[in-house]
């Protein structure tokens, strides 16, 4: 029986080529793959800028760090999802306070952010969860009024579109990753979008340890010299990483259409269980659907999802779970937060089950993961 795993990449031989292109050219790591990737992404999300760094986690911590965020500042993160969303405020020495999160898209509350704002708070962490926009004119009208610098964690939503306008084009800084699962990928790697010159600049500075021009740059302009300006990292992106984001990105329009169709197959099957809730997203909102969040509904959710997931391991489908409140890690309960902060992100939580979603996920491995939950769910609920 053949394995299903929830999320992984597709390579195809014009990867394979493009990858191999770069090795036998003169740019291994910094070099014109790299500006190359940058404006197409940037292009395709509609950014005056983009900037490639060495994974989503690193574009989280530069974007933290261009936006001045430091030791006494409060950053408002979205409960529901992976802890780098929060680690990156807690890598500033800033402090995190969680939002709870909208109960149907699982995005972040807006009015539970207003709530949550002190004349500590320097930014807002929102994330399009399972690739569903937030509501941004809200969270952008809060930050106008507040001072505040919105971090959008776009990482499930590259091609998402919010009102017409594509994910990437609108906050103040959005974050992605290519990690293997995600919609593209370059290996590892990640990227900071923003129509901000100011706020690109002080990134590319930052992902190359603070240094004012790269090696590339230096070669061109014929000198050896350079100046560190302040204290960076090394989260650059190589050129071998870069074009395969190049050769990817030229497939995702496909790729796109094929998430949204395996969304609406799976929405028509599941569409009369009882005890279940589907994904959805708002008519001014489209998602690209990083993640197929099935969630069971009631008193009895966890039960319920944690039988499910045991029972479809056991059969060869890699289902998983996005995501446990972040808050509920043993890190952050160390630093003395309590259970119950968000009782919409923890309910939800309890019946979650992230199903296979992948544009290579065949018609048949897909009715086979239907027709077995379904059988599960029937088995399942004649028990309760």
């Amino acid at each position: 029986m053949s394995y299903v795993p929830y999320g992984r990449q597709v390579i195809d031989e014009d990867d394979i080529a493009a990858v191999a292109d770069v090795l036998r050219g003169d740019w291994l790591t910094t070099g014109p793959m790299v500006d190359a990737f940058e404006a197409a992404f940037s292009s395709f999300v509609d950014a005056d800028y983009g900037v490639a760094v060495s994974n989503g986690t690193a574009a989280l911590h530069l974007a933290m760090l261009a936006a001045n965020v430091g030791p006494g500042d409060e950053v408002i993160v979205a409960a529901l999802t992976f802890a780098a969303s929060a680690n990156c405020a807690r890598y500033v020495g800033a402090d995190v306070v969680f939002a709870d999160v909208d109960e149907k898209t699982l995005t972040i509350d807006t009015d539970h952010v207003a709530s949550l704002i002190t004349e500590r708070t320097k930014a807002i962490v929102a994330v399009d969860y399972a690739g569903i926009p937030c509501d941004l004119d809200e969270l952008l009208a809060l930050a106008s009024v507040h001072d505040l610098v919105l971090i959008e964690d776009a990482c499930h939503a590259p091609g998402a579109q919010y009102k017409g306008r594509p994910v990437g084009s609108i906050a103040h800084m959005s974050t992605f990753s290519f990690h293997p699962v995600k919609h593209l990928t370059t290996g590892e790697g990640g990227m900071v979008t923003t129509n901000d010159p100011e706020l690109a600049n002080r990134v590319r500075k930052l992902r190359s340890h603070g240094i004012s021009t790269d090696f590339r740059e230096r070669v061109e302009q014929g000198t050896w010299a350079y100046d560190m300006v302040e204290l960076g990292f090394n989260y650059r992106l190589p050129d071998l990483n870069c074009a395969l984001g190049l050769s990817q990105l030229e497939k995702m329009t496909g790729w796109i259409d094929r998430r949204q169709q395996l969304v609406a197959n799976y929405n028509l099957a599941f569409e009369k269980l009882d005890h279940v809730r589907t994904p959805s997203h708002p008519d001014d909102r489209v998602s690209t659907w990083h993640l197929y969040p099935f969630r069971f509904t009631g008193e009895d959710a966890n039960t319920l999802r944690s039988e499910m997931f045991d029972r479809l391991r056991a059969e060869g489908i890699g289902v998983n779970v996005h995501y446990l409140p972040v808050y509920w890690h043993s890190y952050y309960q160390g630093l003395g937060y309590k259970r119950g902060l968000c009782p919409k992100a923890e309910a939800a939580y309890g019946g979650l089950l992230s199903l296979p979603m992948w544009p290579g996920l065949s018609d048949q491995s897909q009715n086979r993961v239907i027709e077995t939950l379904i059988s599960n769910c029937e088995d399942l609920f004649a028990l309760r």
